[in-house]
């Protein structure tokens, strides 16, 4: 029947039959001819469209060409005045979602583009990958060929150093034959190779980066040289030579050497306050027990303090001894055979600490000293109570309040602490950056700037005489923490804002 049933014949179009077939919608005749048309069967039928009119059917049916029929109940069916076929059909739940199939196909388009664009990263990353896994490869092989390379370069540099040096010994040897007399210049250069050569040594053991250091060091070297052979002609001075270690056969201190930079404290750069020196015993003068004593990082309290047998172990950090204590105050320590000597912490006593068995063998008050801060050095805590060496054994420089803040010098026996005797300066503690003693002379320091320091002041316990000097002293930081002088090696070590450092010291000829 021609568009009788618009809406089925819509839906079955949705539906899409398979190709080839025409879906056509029947009506069966009703059983005896009966008119009402009450069911209809809508099949799907293979085969050219057709309609024909009857009485009712007992149902539609659609089939495929498969013959698969789906059956719908719920529709009714009439014959209108003109003999037409009019069914209405209540479709059931199981409607084709084609709205959902519509999102479903949008959400699949989004997923694919995601797809692509993450597809498109990876084969990036694999490329990025690959280029990487080269460069990490040359690289391997860089540092292969540079571990293997860089030993034999830098040996070599060490030996062009070594034969520069010893260019430059050859050549000190000839000025000092050259002169009349002794040069105070070429014994200084002399001193200073011979130091150069000791640190060659050194830095080729442990640092083998540090060749442009010694590089530097050596031109400057070589350029003093030039000079002292370019006056070698002009008439120098004689100077006497130093006196034998340990005596006093001189005239007092007229100078010290620029700064030996030993190495930086064992605990760091943080722990800018400490001592250090060399262990003098009278009947073992040459003993080489080197010590170094940082303080804490508060400045005030000693922890930890090591021992080296050598200059070279405490150069290389090995085979020390490491000792903690609990009772040390302030930087003003000092070694005498064997035994160390320090303010106990928070009071005015000294304690005298066996080295050998790190136990505390003598405490002593020192009468009316003041402590904690009362009369410390300048720019320095905790060092109202300071311990010295020299020749003639233990010694302590301090104030009381008697004497209004001025430096007081005791000599102590150093087996029992005990004092022997004091003298009274008339120098105030407070404005002197250190001092030291040599020969029981007092010798102070001041600060002129952040390099340099100046001796300005001394006083000789042999005399009662105090008066004033002007020897400059070299350092490599602000503060000088402390100042120890050892007999036998006429030296200074001094602990400056956590570096060791140590001076020759110069003696005046000794009046006639």
């Amino acid at each position: 029947m021609r568009s009788s049933l618009p809406f089925l014949e819509a839906f079955l179009f949705l539906l899409g039959p398979a190709a080839g077939d025409v879906t056509t919608l029947s009506p069966e005749p009703s059983p005896r001819g009966s008119l009402p048309l009450t069911e209809f069967s809508p099949r799907f039928i293979s085969g050219s469209s057709s309609s024909s009119r009857g009485s009712s059917s007992s149902g539609f049916g659609f089939s495929s060409g498969s013959g698969s029929v789906s059956q719908f109940s719920n529709f009714t069916g009439s014959k209108d005045d003109r003999g037409t076929c009019v069914c209405s059909v209540a479709l059931p739940d199981t409607t084709f979602p084609v709205e959902r199939v519509e999102r479903l196909e949008t959400t699949a388009h989004i997923l694919s583009e995601n797809i692509k664009t993450e597809l498109s990263k990876v084969k990036e990353y694999v490329h990025l990958i690959s280029i990487y896994e080269k460069r990490l490869s040359n690289l391997t092989v860089r540092v292969e060929v540079m571990e293997k390379d860089t030993i034999s370069y830098t040996e070599l540099d060490f030996e062009l150093i070594k034969i520069e040096v010893r260019e430059m010994e050859k050549l000190i040897i000839r000025l000092k034959s050259s002169f009349v007399g002794s040069s105070e210049i070429v014994d200084q250069l002399e001193v200073e190779i011979r130091n150069m050569t000791l640190l060659l040594e050194n830095l080729e053991t442990l640092d083998k980066n540090n060749v442009l250091t010694i590089r530097r060091e050596i031109a400057i070297l070589k350029n003093r040289l030039k000079e002292c052979e370019a006056a070698k002609g002009e008439d120098v001075p004689a100077t006497p030579p130093p006196p034998a270690p340990g005596t006093c056969a001189h005239g007092g201190v007229v100078n010290v050497s620029k700064p030996t930079i030993v190495q930086l404290n064992w605990r760091g750069f943080a722990y800018k306050y400490g001592a250090w020196g060399r262990d003098y015993s009278p009947q073992n003068p040459d003993n080489e027990l080197y010590w170094v004593a940082p303080l804490n990082t508060d400045g005030r309290y000693l922890q930890y303090y090591r021992l080296y047998n050598t200059m070279d172990d405490l150069l290389l950090y090995v085979n020390a001894r490491e000792n903690q204590i609990t009772y040390g105050q302030g930087s003003g320590i000092a070694v005498y055979n064997k035994n160390m000597y320090v303010n106990w912490h928070n009071t005015h006593s000294i304690a005298k600490v066996n080295l050998t068995t790190n136990k505390v063998a003598v405490t002593q008050i020192l009468p009316d000293a003041a402590y904690n801060n009362r009369f410390s050095y300048a720019g320095v805590g905790w060092q109202d109570i300071d311990l010295a060496v020299d020749e003639n054994g233990l010694w302590v420089i301090y104030s009381t309040e008697a004497s209004t803040g001025n430096i007081v010098i005791s000599k102590l026996n150093d087996t029992t602490l005990v004092v022997l005797n004091t003298w009274h300066t008339k120098q105030y503690k407070p404005s002197v950056s250190n001092a030291f003693m040599v020969c029981g002379v007092l010798y102070a320091t001041r600060t002129l700037n952040t390099r340099t320091e100046e001796i300005f002041y001394y006083y000789d316990t042999n005399t009662g005489k105090e008066g004033r000097l002007n020897i400059v002293m070299h350092k490599m930081q602000e503060k000088l923490q402390s100042v120890n002088y050892h007999p036998f090696d006429q030296k200074l070590y001094v602990y400056n804002d956590g570096y060791l450092l140590n001076y020759d010291v110069i003696f005046g000829q000794q009046p006639h």
